[in-house]
């Protein structure tokens, strides 16, 4: 029992240490590198990440978590994907109803936030310019995301947030043809079954695109999906 935990320890430790070491994409390294120096007046004070970005989470998770890439002053600064942003505080309060995380916060690194049944990662491991990676940097990071959902070899549920995480998925798991995105779509894919939701962006969650009740109802099917038990999400005033 103890030979294929180790296996999966070191495989992590492997991947993360080559996604970390990654200067693949000119473009993204700039980027990444001159947020990281410049830095946001509010963090000015702070040490900014500024590398590329590894999932985390639960290594024999049924539900992945699959976004676009890392936020220029979110996971770009604190070094966990999802992490000191918005997104991520939409994100993990949502998991955290749903039992899936031990805290609804997400501030940084070392916050004591772990996971239970689920992994968090993105397509795209640098932050890009705009939110917006081209074609040539999602291909050349899809090595990546291939080998950690090869090495998640429970997973049950993909959970896509946003059109760019949804396509990345259909082409790991050879959906053809595609159905067009939309927020809560089901998309059966072999063994595995992704769900779709809009991303918990600014643009989406500011102008109500994306509810907190809408999130909520996508994490409740992902549950039923992976055959756990639902949590009861709490009355909103």
């Amino acid at each position: 029992m103890g030979r294929p935990e180790r296996a999966t320890r070191d495989t992590q430790v492997r991947l993360r240490r080559e996604i970390e070491a990654c200067t693949a994409c000119p473009r993204l390294v700039r980027w990444r590198n001159t947020v990281a120096k410049e830095r946001r007046a509010a963090y000015r004070d702070e040490t900014y990440w500024g590398k590329p970005i590894a999932g985390f989470g639960d290594a024999a998770a049924r539900i992945v978590v699959l976004g676009l890439a890392p936020g220029a002053h979110g996971a770009n600064r604190t070094g966990r994907v999802f992490t000191g942003d918005r997104s991520g505080d939409w994100l993990f309060r949502a998991m955290h109803t749903a039992g899936l995380a031990s805290q609804p916060t997400s501030q940084q690194r070392n916050d004591g936030l772990t996971l239970r049944d689920a992994w968090v990662t993105v397509a795209v491991r640098c932050a890009p310019p705009d939110n917006k990676p081209l074609p040539l940097e999602r291909k050349r990071c899809a090595g990546f995301l291939d080998r950690e959902l090869t090495m998640l070899t429970n997973k049950q549920v993909v959970v896509c947030l946003g059109g760019f995480a949804y396509v990345a998925a259909c082409e790991y798991f050879a959906v053809s043809p595609r159905p067009k995105f939309a927020h809560g779509l089901v998309v059966p894919a072999g063994d595995v079954t992704l769900v779709c939701s809009y991303h918990p962006s600014q643009q989406n969650t500011f102008t109500g695109r994306l509810t907190e009740s809408m999130l909520d109802g996508v994490f409740t099917r992902a549950l039923q999906l992976a055959g756990k038990r639902t949590k009861k999400p709490p009355a909103r005033g």
